[in-house]
């Protein structure tokens, strides 16, 4: 039994040597820990007490286009389907698919011996109609001349003045006759109704055209001028009215899928009269000469709108803005190299510049990069000046850009 309990105390014994051991090396990490760790933070450059190196650059006037971006769809001004207005056999077709061609051109032809036909028996029908017409004229003039002399009744004047005008209307419907016939002869000579592209010819020349015929002939489509319809949202409108009503011409820039090749540019010219309000927007439609033809029939391309352009507006890089408690704010670094939270107002945005509405002065120096290290007083340190406010160009003007605008 004594046995037993020795054996224990010894077991108990290594445990609690052991556990000593272990809370020794704890504390030997702990402490080189804590001696080293002010160098590795002053060799990092991360000491808080010590100057933060930043990038800077300088408020400055200039000009910044407000602007809406938009999906658009080119849509010809007119698409037209060239149907026959008779029946008859096409004889010839004088276009190539995908023919430019003027209004007038000629296109196809129909068979216009029916008609020629047609136009002589009206023509033969209105000459024999107008020579008994003559003849009946002439007898009333006989007769109205034989009962001023009472050698007639006057029933025998009043009924050959009847037929006189019998005569006069069969005349004036053979007329018609004779132009309607004129007219299908205009019919089988088919012309452009507009200028434009030629599409695909739905019928071969030989077959017989009926006015039934669902697909007509071929298409036109106006490529010159071409326009493109697009919407946006119903809160732009009042701003867009503005400009319009002031009699401006808004211009507008048509780009590729990916924003970045410009296709077009244009004018809008005419504004949809209600909003649609499963969508709450409205329609617009932009107007573009497309003399190069890059704007093609339902092709869809990126809209840029230039609404408005704030002039002599104080710009800064968008890297210089920050958002945190005190809403969107800018530090401005003040003459002893330290810095201060300065609380901004934003208006409108190109490209990689934001317009400052309210908050900073022309040439406020301010903080574009680093600024994720930086309180309120911190010490910064310039590595580089720089030499030109980011973002302008050597008039001091913006860089254009084509991103959406907004505040």
């Amino acid at each position: 039994m004594a046995d037993k309990d020795d054996d224990t105390t010894t077991k108990r014994g290594g445990i609690l040597g052991r556990l000593i051991w272990i809370i020794i090396i704890v504390a030997v990490i702990g402490a080189l820990v804590w001696i080293l760790q002010p160098y590795s933070v002053q060799k990092n450059g991360r000491n808080n007490n010590g100057p933060m190196p930043v990038s800077t650059t300088v408020a400055h006037k200039g000009n910044i286009d407000v602007t809406e971006n938009a999906l658009g769809t080119v849509t010809p001004l007119a698409n037209i389907t060239v149907r026959t207005q008779i029946n008859g056999q096409l004889q010839e077709i004088a276009f190539q698919e995908g023919q430019d061609v003027k209004q007038g051109d000629f296109l196809a032809q129909i068979d216009p011996r029916p008609y020629q036909m047609a136009l002589e028996q009206a023509e033969g029908a209105l000459t024999r109609d107008q020579a008994l017409l003559k003849e009946a004229q002439v007898d009333l003039e006989r007769y109205q001349k034989l009962w001023k002399q009472d050698s007639i009744a006057k029933q025998q004047v009043d009924l050959q003045e009847s037929l006189v005008h019998q005569y006069e209307g069969a005349v004036q419907a053979d007329q018609g006759q004779v132009d309607t016939q004129k007219l299908n002869l205009v019919y089988c000579h088919i012309t452009a109704p507009v200028s434009g592209r030629v599409g695909i010819r739905q019928v071969d020349q030989g077959n017989y055209v009926q006015t039934s015929d669902a697909n007509g002939l071929v298409t036109i489509t106006e490529l010159q001028p071409i326009t493109v319809i697009f919407t946006l949202p119903e809160d732009d409108i009042p701003q867009i009215m503005k400009r319009l009503n002031a009699g401006a011409a808004l211009q507008t820039t048509a780009y590729d899928r990916t924003q970045r090749t410009k296709l077009a540019v244009g004018k809008m010219i005419s504004v949809d009269n209600q909003i649609d309000t499963t969508t709450g927007t409205i329609k617009f439609r932009a107007q573009f000469e497309n003399q190069d033809n890059t704007l093609f029939p339902n092709q869809f391309v990126n809209i840029e709108l230039l609404v408005d352009t704030l002039k002599d507006v104080i710009i800064v890089p968008s890297a210089a803005i920050q958002r945190g408690a005190p809403g969107t704010f800018v530090y401005l670094v003040k003459d002893d190299n330290t810095v201060t939270v300065k609380p901004v107002k934003l208006g409108p945005s190109q490209s990689d510049n934001v317009a400052v509405t309210d908050g900073l002065a022309e040439s406020d120096k301010i903080v574009i990069d680093g600024a994720d290290k930086l309180r309120e007083g911190s010490k910064i340190t310039l590595p580089t000046e720089n030499s030109a406010p980011a973002g302008s160009d050597s008039d001091g003007q913006t860089k254009k850009g084509h991103k959406k605008s907004g505040p």
